[in-house]
């Protein structure tokens, strides 16, 4: 059966519609009770949401799907992704839950499920929730063994301990100036604690969510915010953050970016050093810059590409036995912490570098000279991956580029897209190509 829901990050839609209902969520949240329910103890699962408006719709839907099959429900309240992901792992829960669309603007939200060991699910369990949900014979439990909801009232100091908990012993921020951009969503009072109570003087923005505003001109996604407020402050550095926290770009204390590629390349380095590497690999996505590629190759770190989506860095770091992967956008999984990308504490590991160099940001976190990269994604309303003439095209323009770049061109696993990517040393080049794809895709 082909899978109609779940996507590279969990189910994702607009807001109360399909598939981004309650029906569907009551529906998502029975059919994973049933296969997530083993053995004869008290099962239970944990909720967590970022700050949309549509989760006060999906959490009580949620919620009573798990209570009709048996399942107790505790509900964290706004948490960021990782901290749903650490929790379920922590309380013993047989499943958790986190209500988000991630980077999307708030009339979006999604799903995402994780099993007891804090891992985002397979895709094999995932089309098993899937053959679950279209049983019209719900096995529903007793009247007496109905599950139970609860809220556990302290979901974010033991999330705010945990992460303090990762920073390096001995270390503080004291003296640091730091500018910690939220979103408006999830980390909206776990980052700026965590920074103020490690030493930092904080300056937070985009920290006051009103259900719309998440995302909105604001965040990892947006971050001229964070950049803008780091050169008003005079701030060592600033930290962007996305909805649901699970992805970090930062800026220097000259307000210029610093995104995935160059923040993966700075921690492999750091712990490279330290004999703290494992696999001898950095995991990345085929969206990687080239530069990082090369500027790996110098330290003697290999690389591995995956497919994009946090879920195929993962599994590659398990089969790999690495510990550090992540993509350019952000997403960074330090698997040493957590199961998960965790954008806070990815930016405390880089702190941490920052620090211990006594030097500016500028100096410390850009280690290498990006090749030119364009990336434009354009909407689609036809099956052009499978349009001979496109896909000869392709193939024409990766001739082109053979040898001095690389191309891709893909699907969005949670939009309507199709992202077209070039790089290369020639960037005229590389303009050529994607410019020539897209039109095609518009045409």
């Amino acid at each position: 059966m082909p899978r109609k829901l779940f996507g590279t990050d969990g189910i994702r839609g607009r807001a109360n519609q399909e598939p981004m209902t309650a029906t569907t969520a009551l529906s998502v949240a029975m059919a994973a009770a049933r296969l997530f329910r083993r053995g004869e103890h008290r099962h239970r699962v944990v909720i967590g949401k970022d700050t949309r408006l549509s989760g006060y719709l999906l959490e009580p839907a949620l919620t009573a799907g798990f209570i009709a099959q048996g399942m107790d429900v505790i509900l964290l309240g706004p948490l960021p992704t990782p901290a749903v992901a650490m929790l379920t792992k922590s309380l013993r829960a047989d499943l958790g839950v986190m209500i988000s669309a991630s980077h999307n603007q708030y009339a979006d939200n999604g799903i995402k499920l994780f099993a007891p060991d804090g891992q985002k699910l397979s895709d094999d369990l995932e089309e098993q929730i899937e053959r679950l949900m279209e049983d019209q014979d719900q096995e529903l439990a007793g009247s007496d063994a109905l599950g139970k909801a609860s809220r556990l009232e302290d979901a974010l100091g033991r999330y705010v301990e945990f992460v303090k908990g990762t920073f390096p012993c001995g270390q503080r921020l004291d003296g640091m100036k730091i500018v910690i951009d939220c979103a408006n969503g999830a980390a909206y009072k776990a980052a700026p604690t965590v920074l103020w109570e490690l030493g930092a003087e904080v300056i937070p923005v985009a920290v006051q969510p009103d259900g719309r505003n998440i995302n909105d001109r604001c965040g990892a996604t947006h971050t001229d915010l964070m950049r803008e407020t780091v050169l008003l402050h005079g701030a060592d550095v600033g930290i962007s953050l996305d909805g649901d926290a699970d992805r970090l770009i930062m800026a220097d204390e000259k307000g210029n970016v610093i995104d995935g590629d160059q923040l993966m390349a700075l921690i492999a380095q750091a712990w490279a050093k330290q004999g703290r590497m494992k696999g001898g690999k950095l995991v990345t996505t085929v969206m990687s810059n080239l530069g990082l590629e090369r500027f790996l190759k110098t330290i003697g770190v290999g690389m591995v590409r995956t497919n994009v989506g946090d879920r195929y860095v993962v599994e590659a770091m398990r089969e790999q036995g690495c510990n550090i992967g992540g993509e350019q956008s952000g997403h960074m999984v330090l698997n040493d912490y957590s199961t998960t990308g965790d954008g806070l504490l990815t930016a405390l590991q880089v702190l941490a570098v920052i620090g211990e160099a006594k030097k500016p940001a500028s100096q410390v976190c850009r280690l290498f000279e990006p090749v030119p990269q364009l990336l434009k994604s354009v909407k689609v309303s036809r099956d052009v991956m499978n349009d001979p003439a496109f896909l000869a095209a392709i193939k024409s323009a990766e001739g082109t580029l053979n040898g001095s770049g690389r191309l891709l061109v893909r699907k969005s696993g949670t939009e309507n897209l199709i992202r077209v990517m070039a790089e290369g040393d020639d960037q005229a080049l590389v303009q050529k190509v994607v410019g020539d794809l897209t039109a095609m895709i518009a045409a």
